[in-house]
């Protein structure tokens, strides 16, 4: 059949073809392909066709399509997001065509307010009637760094350009109702993201969509009308005479979110001749409480979404018909709906697994969530290995489980994760992908496009397969012949070969290389071989079959033993390759052989399908044969060499009573002073069962003698931690089991081990998260690309996952505790598989449990730390503070302040602060009121830390800090004019006179200081000038008198202040008991007198007050005064008189000041041997007046006055007179004399009133000085 005559075939071929295309949103983006067809026949033009995701593209405002005879382009002229997608080009010719495909991106454009969320796409409009659309988007895959809250939708009428936003308050699911359109008009919508940073740019605008019922538009579409003006003129026929409609029918809710409720229903068969219009009703669920939801407008449409309904709760809807007759009867009630979403958000994609394809992308394929309704699509993200930094690889979500991430950087790894999108929401992610190098794989990679089908699968994968000769069915691999079929290019004319070459041994290595991508490899199972070659546009030509060139087929096994030998079967062990060619071993290959009298047969396959463990079982044997074996080990590369041929062993039943040797024995843990011993237990057991093992150790150069047992009694577990190693040594090891016959044959002798912790080695580590989530943690450094973390409890495999999750990412692995308990207490072990016995454990015992589960406990509620608890003081204002200080807050913390159960906030009464650089948190009220007594608590929450702290003021507490707010108030107001800083208060001064004394501030020229004394004025002489602050009074000789209430006042024009001093009762005792003690400390020493009388011993004080009490001591003991012995106190002379003293009279005396608390002495010693003064005092040689002087002499005015007197002492005593104290001489009128010595006379010729008053004669000599008095009164006779 040729295309309209001109050709049998025509060969349509691709040149200088686009490349997949990165963009920005808002850019100008073009495609181009230049076709080459031959043969070129001029009058046959070929149609070109464009596709996105599969859709024929049509030319628009956004698209232009150019066909120029050899080179079709195709541009995008504001690019959006909703053009990313698979592009293909197809050139048709007749009934054949070709295609080529390629992917274009489209990044978001730059969002004006940074933070802020990616622009919503693909905004369309849904269910469309008069007044009512349900507008639908799809949600961006970047969130700007923060959740979106949800998305604003605006609308516009077509012909305008203004846009109106249609929900008050964002709205999280992706499809929202807009009411209150006007019938007849069209509009465009748009959709704006929002998160806690801002709002995004609007998506690109929706198709225009008229409101009107749908059967109108029917109409309008089977009946086009005049050129489009995006208004539609609707008239409505005359109304006949109206009849009351039915009620609506099918009343249903069709959509149910957290925001609203969509209600659907078909007209009612009654209507009358005129128009219907609508009224909703609701009421809560199990009431008959029916309230009209649209109360003013009827609606026109049979769809309502009803907003404003309480979350959680139950509703029932009807709806009634109303015309110009009147309101119909209610439609039936629907059942009760609970306002939430009906739609849940999708659960993550599982086991997502990434490819190499080529050296920018990869291919990456996941499990579809569980129970996941109403998909859109996908989000897929990368993630260098180590950045912590996530890109979207797409940006309009992919329908199916495959995708190729481009754009890579060649030899980078990367991880992958992906998440699920529906109208509800996005999905949390999926577990990340294990890291994979972005290389190409060999022989190139799959394209977009090529097989489009498969992108539905996990891979294109179905179970169908294909016989391959020489394969055990569980080993082949499996294909999509249907799917290879269906992305041929050339439907109409070729037919894919859909089988393969067989495989072809290759010598003894058998090996068997690996179908890239297409195949899917179970672990433990081998790989098929290379299959035939595919012809051009075969899947398989673009994912080339072939080896590993970095991995090789592993080394033989060796060792091979019996491990238990029955009439019919033997049992085998073996020792893994020291070699495993750099990937994991996937499986074993046993072959055995009879050997008759010496001679070997042929070799049999023991086994087709690959084991995992290194024990066998060969069935079917014949008893008392002797047989052979070999053993190859398979990986990913292949199957490796056989191990040699085991040495001969008989087919026989074993009937010895002891075990078998135990089996498999593994060194792990190796450090330079222990390492940790496994075995398995024997598979011929003895005729009792195993009762314990036996581990022995020699160093490995030591001889079979120096065998020695680690163990004296038996162990029951089948691992064991030998210790005590020397480092650098090398030991071998060996395990015996034993039962109730005795201990038997031992195991193989393991490997020699070098005590060793070698550079890089690194252990388990048990951590608890910031959210309490328990975990043992294990990295490894030294992985091959196939290796894997095993982890193992009591050193036997995890099978139960209900107490762990293992989380495994590139290097490091993780075991999660769900809920540490005491069935997890054990010994924890991991081993990463193919490295050089890379593993580590880690021990939970009751005490380690207990401590992780404090600690869990610790960071699942933790604490805000703080430095010090709520407190409360009175600032200067007499302003209350309450405050605590946390030791170290973050920019996010905030605090909540609560008064008795109620939170209080920032305002005219309450200023609060929280200060996060310092951690401190205050709270100020201008005073404390009645009603403001109570519980004060600071609520603290920083991230998932949270702590409180609560000051109780109530009672005595309260009343305290109350009257200590009042009176800081009032020292505030009052020390805005002149004030005293410290109160009146008083002084003893050095001179023991007592200086009241103030403090005063704020002082100025014009303020005035007055003093008082029990309200009566001081007069001072002098004013201060307040220069040093201080203000002072000085009282002189302070006595009792002094004692009363004494008050300072300040005042000038700002206001006055006053200070007051009580010195009454107790404040003047303790005056006076200071200024008594200044007095005592004031006292001279004492001295020694001699008198007429004898000797008088004094004492000066600064002046004497009766308060101080004088006491004299002679020899320890105190003085009865007498006649003969006086004390007394003259002026400021307190003195001791004693006469006619007596050498008794020597000794100490002392002289006691009592100041009414202390006693303060003075001494002198009379003991006459110190100094030859104080002993002269004691001899009658001192000067003397012997008599003769009367005390008092009256004499008449004009008369003479003769007075005599004898005076003695050796030497003889010098003589002076006094006259009223004062030194006194012979003049004229008054004559004194001494004469021989002794005699002494005095004399006035004539007297006169002048002469009265009291005279003094004064003898003196070396031991003693005398004085006697005489009184002279000179009258006037008249006078009497």
């Amino acid at each position: 059949v040729t295309p309209r005559g001109y050709a049998s075939r025509f060969e349509i071929k691709f040149v200088d073809k686009f490349d997949v295309a990165f963009g920005r949103e808002g850019e100008t983006m073009s495609l181009g392909c230049t076709v080459v067809i031959s043969p070129d026949i001029k009058r046959f033009k070929p149609e070109i066709e464009w596709y996105r995701n599969g859709v024929l593209i049509t030319p628009s405002k956004w698209v232009q399509m150019h066909w120029s005879g050899e080179r079709a382009s195709l541009t995008l002229t504001h690019a959006n997001k909703e053009d990313e997608g698979l592009y293909t080009l197809r050139v048709v010719m007749g009934d054949y065509y070709e295609e080529y495909s390629n992917y274009v991106f489209v990044r978001d454009a730059d969002a004006e307010i940074p933070g802020a969320p990616g622009a919503p796409l693909d905004v369309q409009c849904l269910d469309a009637n008069k007044d009512y659309v349900i507008v639908s988007w799809k949600q961006p895959a970047v969130d700007g760094g923060n959740s979106i809250l949800g998305y604003f939708i605006d609308r516009c009428e077509v012909g305008t350009t203004h846009w109106t936003q249609c929900n008050e308050t964002p709205v999280k699911f992706a499809r929202f109702p807009v009411t209150g359109l006007i019938e007849g008009r069209s509009y465009i919508f748009r959709v704006r993201a929002v998160n806690k940073a801002g709002i995004s740019l609007p998506s690109r605008v929706s198709e225009p969509v008229a409101a009107l019922d749908p059967a109108d538009r029917a109409r309008l579409r089977s009946h086009p009308s005049a050129p489009w003006t995006g208004q539609i003129i609707v008239t409505e026929e005359e109304p006949a005479e109206g009849v009351v409609p039915g009620p609506p029918t099918d009343l249903r809710v069709i959509e149910a979110t957290k925001n609203y409720v969509v209600l659907s229903w078909k007209p009612p068969g009654q209507r009358g001749h005129e128009g219907i219009m609508y009224f909703v009703e609701k009421c809560v669920a199990g009431t008959e409480d029916w309230q009209r939801v649209n109360t003013e407008i009827p609606v026109k449409s049979p769809r309502f979404a009803v907003f404003d309904l309480a979350e959680g709760k139950s509703y029932s809807f009807r709806v009634r018909c109303c015309n110009s007759a009147g309101i119909g009867e209610p439609s039936e009630a629907t059942e009760a709906t609970v306002v939430d979403d009906k739609l849940d958000i999708p659960k993550a994609p599982g086991r997502v697994m990434p490819t190499r394809n080529t050296d920018t992308s990869v291919v990456v394929t996941w499990i579809e969530p569980p129970d996941a309704k109403e998909l859109v699509g996908y989000y897929i993200e990368s993630s260098v290995v180590g950045s912590g930094h996530w890109e979207p690889c797409n940006n309009n979500p992919v329908k199916g489980t495959r995708f190729i991430c481009h754009g890579l950087i060649n030899g980078e790894k990367y991880i992958f994760r992906v998440r699920a999108v529906n109208a509800a929401g996005l999905s949390e992610f999926s577990q990340d992908s294990e890291p994979i190098e972005v290389q190409a794989a060999i022989g190139g990679g799959l394209l977009h496009g090529v097989c489009p089908e498969l992108s539905g699968k996990a891979g294109g994968l179905t179970d169908r397969t294909t016989s391959w000769e020489g394969m055990h069915e569980s080993s082949q691999p499996i294909f999509d012949t249907d799917a290879l079929l269906k992305c041929n290019a050339k439907f109409n004319r070729d037919t894919l070969p859909s089988s393969f070459d067989k495989l072809r041994s290759t010598g003894d290595n058998n090996v068997r290389e690996m179908v890239k991508d297409a195949v899917t490899p179970a672990p433990q199972k081998v790989a098929p071989k290379q299959a035939s070659k595919s012809q051009p546009g075969d899947l398989l030509t673009l994912e080339k079959v072939t080896k590993k060139t970095d991995v090789a087929a592993p080394s033989p096994p060796y060792d091979i033993m019996v491990l238990e030998s029955v009439r019919d079967s033997m049992a085998l062990g073996w020792k893994q390759p020291k070699v495993t060619g750099g990937t994991e071993i996937t499986g074993y290959y046993v072959n055995y052989r009879e050997v008759v009298d010496g001679v070997p047969g042929k070799w049999m396959e023991a086994n087709i399908k690959a084991i995992s463990e290194r024990a066998y079982r060969i069935e079917n044997l014949k008893e008392n044969m002797v047989y052979q074996f070999q053993v190859a080990a398979a990986n990913l590369a292949g199957v490796g060499t056989p191990s040699l041929p085991s040495q001969p062993f008989k087919c026989e039943e074993w009937t010895i009573a002891v075990p078998g040797p135990p089996h498999d024995v593994t060194c792990i843990e190796v450090r330079k002073d222990s390492l940790v011993l496994l075995w398995k237990e024997p598979v011929y057991t003895g005729r009792s069962p195993i009762a314990g093992y036996y581990v022995d150790m020699k160093e490995t150069e030591a001889k079979e003698e120096h065998w020695r047992s680690v163990n004296e009694k038996p162990l029951q577990k089948k691992f064991l931690k030998i210790g005590g190693l020397k480092e650098g040594v090398s030991y071998v090891f060996r395990v015996r089991a034993t039962n109730q016959a005795g201990v038997g044959k031992p195991s193989d002798v393991t490997d020699p081990v070098v005590a060793e912790t070698r550079p890089g080695t690194k252990e388990v580590v048990v951590d608890v998260d910031d959210n309490g989530v328990i975990s043992l943690n294990f990295e490894c450094d030294q992985m091959s690309p196939n290796s894997q973390f095993v982890w193992s409890k009591n050193y036997e495999p995890i099978e139960d996952d209900s107490r762990l999750n293992i989380d495994t990412k590139g290097g490091k692995s993780k075991a999660i505790f769900k809920d540490l308990g005491e069935d997890d207490l054990g010994i924890y072990s991991c081993i990463v598989t193919d490295t050089d016995g890379v593993s580590s454990s880690h021990t939970i015992d009751e005490e380690e449990m207990k401590r992780l589960l404090a600690l869990s406990h610790e960071h699942k509620f933790p604490t805000v730390p703080l430095a010090s608890e709520l407190a409360v003081e009175i600032l200067e204002k007499g302003e209350v503070r309450f405050w605590l200080q946390a030791e170290n807050l973050s920019g996010n913390a905030k605090a909540n302040f609560v008064f008795n159960d109620k939170e209080i906030f920032n305002g005219e009464k309450y200023k609060m602060k929280v200060d996060q650089k310092t951690g401190l948190i205050e709270m100020i009220m201008d005073k404390l009121e009645d009603k403001d007594e109570g519980t004060y608590t600071f609520q603290l929450q920083d991230g998932k830390a949270t702590n409180q702290s609560s000051l109780v003021l109530i009672g005595d507490v309260f009343k305290k800090l109350q009257d200590e707010a009042d009176f800081q108030r009032k020292e505030w107001h009052r020390k805005q004019g002149p004030h005293f800083v410290d109160q009146l208060g008083w002084e003893v001064t050095d001179d023991c006179n007592v200086m009241l004394k103030c403090k005063v501030a704020n002082i100025k020229k014009e303020t005035h200081i007055v003093w008082y004394k029990d309200d009566r004025e001081i007069m001072v002489d002098e004013e201060h000038d307040f220069k040093d602050g201080v203000c002072t009074l000085l009282i002189s000789e302070f006595s009792k008198k002094d004692a009363g209430t004494y008050e300072v006042i300040l005042k000038d024009d700002r206001g006055k202040d006053s200070s007051e001093l009580k010195l009454k009762d107790t404040a003047f005792a303790d005056v006076m008991n200071e200024v008594c003690r200044r007095i005592a400390l004031s006292a001279t020493d004492l001295k020694i007198q001699s008198t007429a009388e004898g000797i008088r011993l004094y004492s000066y004080v600064t002046y004497y007050v009766e308060d101080l009490r004088v006491g004299w001591v002679h020899n320890d003991t105190q003085i009865r005064f007498t006649d003969r012995v006086k004390t007394g106190v003259t002026g400021e002379q307190v003195w001791l008189q004693i006469n006619e003293p007596t050498p008794q009279d020597k000794g100490k005396y002392t002289m006691e000041l009592f100041d009414g608390k202390t006693a303060h002495k003075k001494t002198l010693d009379l003991s006459g041997q110190d100094t030859k003064e104080n002993y002269d005092y004691f001899f009658p040689d001192r000067a003397r007046v012997l008599g003769g002087l009367p005390d008092v002499v009256t004499i008449q005015e004009g008369k003479a006055l003769n007075l005599s007197c004898t005076v003695w002492g050796d030497p003889t005593p010098e003589v002076s007179w006094l006259k009223n104290e004062k030194p006194f001489v012979s003049d004229a009128n008054c004559i004194l004399r001494f004469e021989s010595g002794k005699n002494v006379s005095f004399t006035i010729s004539t007297v006169s009133t002048l002469d009265s008053g009291k005279y003094s004669i004064v003898v003196k000599n070396k031991y003693g000085t005398e004085t006697s008095d005489v009184t002279v009164s000179v009258f006037i006779p008249e006078e009497e």
